[in-house]
């Protein structure tokens, strides 16, 4: 997928979650946030994480939805983890290195 289309994808995402509160992820993650969304287009999957990313030399985009967090969890945290995995998970699918 084209960087234009990704940039696009992620800064439509960015004004959404912006608009509920969402919190930036670590730098080390690429370019992202997480957010709860509950009156978004996904009502069965209000909590949502997206991250663009380099993998060696391509950008990429993973989007996270989830129904629920554990109650007393810190939502915000636990997505940003599942972001984590899921890029170090592609990298080793992929054969490349999430953050290069």
């Amino acid at each position: 997928m084209p960087r234009e289309h990704l940039d696009l994808l992620l800064n439509d995402r960015r004004q959404v979650y912006t608009r509920h509160g969402g919190v930036p992820l670590p730098s080390d993650l690429g370019d992202g946030l997480a957010a709860h969304l509950p009156n978004a287009s996904f009502p069965d999957q209000p909590f949502q994480v997206s991250a663009k990313f380099r993998c060696d030399n391509k950008d990429r985009l993973i989007d996270i939805g989830l129904a629920q967090i554990a109650k007393g969890r810190d939502a915000i945290k636990d997505m940003t983890e599942l972001m984590r995995i899921a890029q170090k998970r592609y990298g080793h699918l992929y054969n490349c290195t999430p953050g290069a």
